[in-house]
């Protein structure tokens, strides 16, 4: 095998299943949260529901996050990751319930719209064992030795159906509706549950499996605290996430200020994605190993900057192209930082130390929706957004200074390990 070969990990048959699953799953994931948005908005007319969305979802993810990954750490992964999708499987028939007429026709709306945050709860908690379920599962599929090349692979897939999902989510919206757009996603949800069940069982690293569950979060924790390099690495990407972002206001832009409409929307959604996979796939021929620290804080830099340029624009194709841009430092951020993990994580602690990146990271989405929503409340949704780009200059300037192992970080001793 090739030393920098960019397509090491697709040689192995198991890892191509795994991102096959991984795509058609992130579809119905991703046209799901743009379908859940625009109905939750369609039907309140209110920013703060949307918010309200972020938090129904960040709430149970973040609490459920350190004993999932206790959990996760003592499971068969394949067995796990086939019953989270099977659980993903009801909130998407749910959702597909409650868009149908008959219920649109004998519930009222504020019923309507409280169920759907009932099944945004139910999914943050299934969000929580998502996560470290698939960091744990990755290593379990490739060789140490191309994890960089695998990490990518699996990133790229990732917003390539996130990009799939934002511009067919706001398209089929308005080809055939929120309803039968519910009814596609729950039969990729189900796809991606067959196909798991072609990946092999796998072992159980964890040898502790006495140790009491609170043993078990403090090891994690102090894990991931102690060591400089992760913790700066997940605080950037949290603090972007949760100031620079504004995936959850997209509504608010589409309808409000760029009046593009549900088309519009999924342009929006698209090309924050769409500059991510492109950069990634670049990045399986570009090394990201050599001055690994210096490029994700200029990454995250960058990220800030182009959000501040889409919060300032009224035209909308300035705001789609400063949202690509946006993309691309952040498919460098979500590479880098993936590699980071996967190569300094002791395999026994995958599934707590994933667990706290879904803290970080996941649930910042979550919670970035509900900043978000609340900021556009009080400020206006342009305002917010250029505020969050400020405040995310701010974080990485000062983490920049102070955390010297990150900033002088270089990964290509790892690799040759």
């Amino acid at each position: 095998m090739a030393k920098n070969d960019p397509y090491a990990a697709l040689r192995i048959k198991e890892f191509n299943i795994f991102l096959l699953l991984r795509f058609a799953l992130v579809l119905g994931w991703s046209m799901q949260f743009v379908v859940i948005e625009w109905q939750v908005y369609s039907l309140t007319n209110d920013k703060l529901s949307l918010g309200i969305i972020g938090a129904c979802e960040f709430i149970p993810a973040f609490f459920m996050a350190p004993f999932a990954g206790h959990i996760v750490d003592r499971k068969e992964k394949r067995n796990l990751f086939a019953l989270m999708i099977t659980l993903f499987s009801l909130i998407s028939f749910g959702l597909f319930w409650l868009t149908s007429q008959i219920i649109e026709a004998a519930w009222q709306t504020n019923s309507i719209v409280l169920a759907i945050y009932a099944l945004v709860f139910f999914g943050g908690i299934l969000r929580a064992f998502f996560g470290p379920t698939i960091f744990s599962l990755i290593a379990l599929l490739v060789p140490k030795k191309i994890y960089p090349n695998a990490a990518t692979w699996s990133s790229s897939t990732w917003k390539g159906a996130s990009v799939a999902g934002a511009l067919f989510g706001g398209f089929l919206i308005a080809w055939i509706g929120v309803h039968y757009t519910l009814g596609i996603i729950f039969l990729l949800v189900m796809l991606a549950l067959v196909m798991v069940f072609f990946i092999k069982k796998k072992p159980i690293l964890n040898k502790n499996i006495g140790e009491s569950v609170k043993e078990s979060l403090a090891v994690g924790l102090r894990f991931v605290f102690n060591d400089k390099v992760i913790l700066g690495a997940l605080t950037l990407d949290m603090i972007a996430v949760l100031f620079g972002g504004a995936v959850a206001i997209f509504a608010v832009f589409a309808k409000d200020i760029l009046d593009a409409g549900s088309e519009g929307f999924g342009i929006l959604n698209a090309a924050l994605s769409l500059g991510s996979i492109l950069t990634m796939l670049a990045t399986t021929h570009i090394p990201i190993t050599k001055g690994t620290g210096k490029k994700l804080l200029i990454a995250v830099i960058g990220f800030g900057c182009a959000m501040i340029v889409f919060g300032a624009s009224k035209l909308f194709w300035l705001s789609v192209g400063a949202l690509f841009v946006a993309g691309i430092f952040d498919g460098v951020s979500m590479v880098i930082r993936q590699t980071i993990l996967q190569l300094k994580t002791p395999d026994e602690m995958r599934g707590r130390v994933g667990a706290v990146n879904s803290m970080f990271v996941g649930s910042s989405n979550e919670l970035g929706a509900f900043e978000s929503g609340v900021a556009a409340k009080i400020f206006g949704a342009p305002l917010a957004v250029v505020l969050g780009g400020i405040a995310t200059l701010i974080t990485v300037t000062a983490i920049g200074i102070k955390n010297k192992p990150l900033r002088e970080l270089d990964l290509t001793d790892e690799i040759e390990d």
